[in-house]
């Protein structure tokens, strides 16, 4: 494999960095550090405190490369594989282009048939799943959700019914929220696990319903976060929305709260409590409508 002028082609070495702990990097990753051509950091300054802290000194040139410049340095650095350079693209902790920089130059990689390897790492995916207590023979990642509420909740949704155990990213301040979101779209009874910090000083698993979880969340919660939730329940049985009302309805003559009635049909369903609440809705503007 050849370059435009005639040099042998370079290799794009994607590398897995620390989560918390340095003493987790790779035995790679200093060899690394040190051989390559150019290194695009996502940053530069997070960059020199891991080539300090692995007494390490890079020999070749440095570049920022984050979520503002991506799209515009991307062609630098394909330019400069092309002409046979060894680009190693790191992150602030974990893999590249996982919820991180890099699918941009992989893709513009792959496209000018130059190789690209990693030097595998640390990973805040599957250190979460693995600590989370929850099932992790099947799992997906669902990085981070949109910030806006009714985004959030639509995102939710799609993935409601997924039998899957779900993994999330989230930022600390709007913790509380998503959760309370996940609450009201899951179920509050919804088994999850939040982990914080993981690898560092302050490493902290809090595990529990989703409900409890969000009321926890709420009197604020700093750090990396990831969040682990159950998989949704195998469905019993399929319920129409007649019949979820009425089992509402049931629950209300009894002397449940409409909103207490509703959260119990819903896990008793293994359906979204959204689409108990909805039916109910419904059925009511229905009843309005009827002369």
């Amino acid at each position: 494999m050849t370059g435009t002028d005639g040099t042998a082609a370079g290799i794009l070495v994607l590398a897995g960095t620390p989560i918390g702990d340095i003493a987790d990097a790779p035995p790679r990753l200093a060899a690394e550090l040190a051989g390559a051509d150019v290194i695009a950091a996502e940053d530069t300054r997070r960059l020199r405190r891991l080539t300090q802290g692995l007494d390490v000194q890079p020999t070749g040139r440095v570049v920022s490369y984050f979520e503002g410049n991506e799209s515009a340095r991307t062609p630098e650095l394909v330019e400069a594989l092309v002409g046979g350079a060894r680009v190693l693209l790191v992150t602030d902790a974990g893999m590249p282009s996982v919820s991180d920089p890099g699918y941009r130059l992989v893709a513009a990689a792959v496209e000018k048939d130059i190789k690209v390897t990693a030097v595998p790492g640390p990973s805040a995916v599957l250190t979460a799943l693995a600590l989370s207590g929850l099932p992790v023979d099947r799992f997906c990642f669902e990085g981070f959700l949109p910030r806006k509420t009714g985004e959030r909740l639509s995102r939710l949704r799609e993935v409601g019914d997924e039998r899957r155990t779900l993994v999330f990213f989230e930022a600390p301040h709007r913790l509380d929220d998503t959760l309370a979101a996940m609450a009201e779209v899951f179920g509050a009874e919804r088994r999850a696990a939040v982990c914080r910090e993981l690898t560092k000083t302050y490493e902290e698993v809090k595990r529990g319903p989703l409900g409890e979880l969000a009321v926890w969340a709420a009197e604020g919660v700093r750090g990396e976060i990831t969040v682990v939730v159950e998989g949704a329940p195998e469905k019993t049985e399929v319920l129409d929305a007649g019949e979820l009302v009425r089992r509402v309805r049931v629950r209300e003559e009894a002397g449940e709260r409409r909103k207490e009635a509703i959260a119990a049909v819903a896990a008793d369903a293994g359906v979204p409590k959204r689409e108990v609440f909805d039916a109910v809705v419904a059925a009511k503007n229905a009843e309005r409508a009827t002369p």
